[in-house]
């Protein structure tokens, strides 16, 4: 067995994918328009996932949109988030809060935040090794709404 990808479905494909690759540093491993089907599938990878998922499809995840549909997607508490590790969580953190994005668990601790993506999945930042020594403005940030 071997894990493939989780999907998530996204009501617009040019401001989640302005939120996953321009700001939240993923790549596009690939497309499938289906027109029958109405929907678009596109598969991303984490950049040190990318060249694994490009000759394994995995690990990956997929990005559905519905052609045409007004369904306003929402989470169940059955659903928790997706974690991705990072290198440096505060450099990280800065770089997404200078382009717009709220961190709704600040990294206080130097190992874990939280933020969303425009379609309000959750995603936990986690730090590469040891937790990073506490510093500010993220030490003394309140949280922001939910995650």
């Amino acid at each position: 067995m071997r894990y493939v990808h989780t999907m998530v479905r996204i009501t617009d494909v040019e401001e989640s994918l302005d939120f996953w690759v321009t700001k939240f540093g993923l790549e596009e491993i690939r497309r499938i328009e289906n027109e029958q089907g109405k929907f678009t599938l596109i598969f991303l990878a984490a950049p040190k996932d990318a060249a694994s998922a490009k000759e394994t499809r995995a690990p990956e995840l997929e990005l559905t949109y519905n052609w045409d549909s007004d369904e306003k997607y929402e989470t169940a508490r059955a659903w928790g988030h997706l974690a991705y590790r990072v290198d440096d969580i505060y450099a990280t953190c800065q770089k997404l809060m200078d382009a717009g994005v709220t961190i709704n668990r600040p990294p206080r601790d130097g190992r874990m935040a939280f933020v969303k993506s425009p379609d309000n999945i959750s995603i936990e930042l986690i730090q590469e090794g040891d937790a990073l020594p506490s510093a500010e403005p993220w030490a003394s940030m309140e949280n922001t709404g939910d995650w």
